[in-house]
């Protein structure tokens, strides 16, 4: 792994071309993600974000361009290189995606065990502790059919932080919470970040948690098969001029003029 102490972007996508098939989903994106900031990836139904998604973290292959960690490329056919690069980054799933036979501690305990020599004993101590770290103390030895939504996504949470990973990724972590719970997840993601100087990238479509953590965004379109804007999401919001940007940024105005 490179140096981290240098001025490499954590992240760096360069002409990222994505599709299923052979066809194109997106293409020409370029963007880079600097250490410890909060990335948020939006756009409407449909645009591509969670395709983009799965070729940063390698579960696709784009079909052409290059995704970087701190200047050293996803290697896709180097399987050494590539375990060592899985262990620098954490993924909190949009449904959470814990397993339902096992407790929030044999969870968070998973990538400890795949990717450590550590014995039980250690594996199980870790895991005790990035679970209170998300606010999960005491809840060590339930299993997910016995927990809320919110606790779901903090346990994911916790799993995605166990190998203290310089980079986080949240696939829509606010989807099927409600405002009082979806708040408190934003403000556990800032306190990661504060704490660890963890870089963090989100696909979401929720405005509040846009507007409320998001350090920059980058907006995908469909029809435009790639980027459209980029930039701070209030600074956007008020000074471009693509109704496509404004529309979407703008959702919450509409809805409270319903009201």
């Amino acid at each position: 792994m490179s140096d981290t102490s240098n001025n490499a972007s954590a992240i760096t996508v360069s002409d990222l071309r994505c599709g299923y098939d052979g066809t194109t989903i997106l293409e020409n994106i370029n963007f880079t993600v600097t250490p410890g900031e909060v990335l948020f990836i939006i756009g409407g139904s449909g645009c591509g974000k969670s395709t983009l998604l799965r070729n940063m973290i390698g579960l696709n292959r784009p079909l052409s361009g290059q995704v970087s960690f701190f200047d050293e490329p996803f290697d896709y056919d180097n399987a050494i290189a590539r375990r060592a690069l899985l262990k620098t980054f954490g993924v909190l799933y949009q449904s959470a995606a814990l397993w339902s036979s096992f407790t929030l501690r044999e969870n968070v305990s998973l990538p400890l065990e795949q990717y450590t020599a550590l014995n039980k004993r250690e594996i199980a101590e870790i895991a005790t502790l990035k679970l209170a770290q998300v606010g999960l103390t005491g809840f060590e030895d339930y299993y997910p059919a016995e927990i809320s939504g919110g606790m779901k996504k903090r346990a994911g949470l916790a799993r995605a932080l166990a190998l203290d990973p310089q980079i986080v990724f949240l696939d829509e972590p606010s989807a099927g919470l409600d405002p009082i719970t979806s708040r408190k997840l934003d403000e556990l993601v800032l306190q990661i970040r504060e704490l660890f100087g963890t870089t963090l990238v989100v696909v979401s479509h929720e405005l509040a948690s846009i507007f409320s953590i998001a350090d920059r965004v980058i907006m995908l379109d469909k029809g435009e098969r790639g980027i459209i804007a980029q930039g701070a999401p209030r600074q956007l919001a008020t000074t471009s001029r693509d109704p496509r940007v404004t529309e979407f940024l703008h959702r919450g105005d509409l809805l409270a003029n319903t009201r």
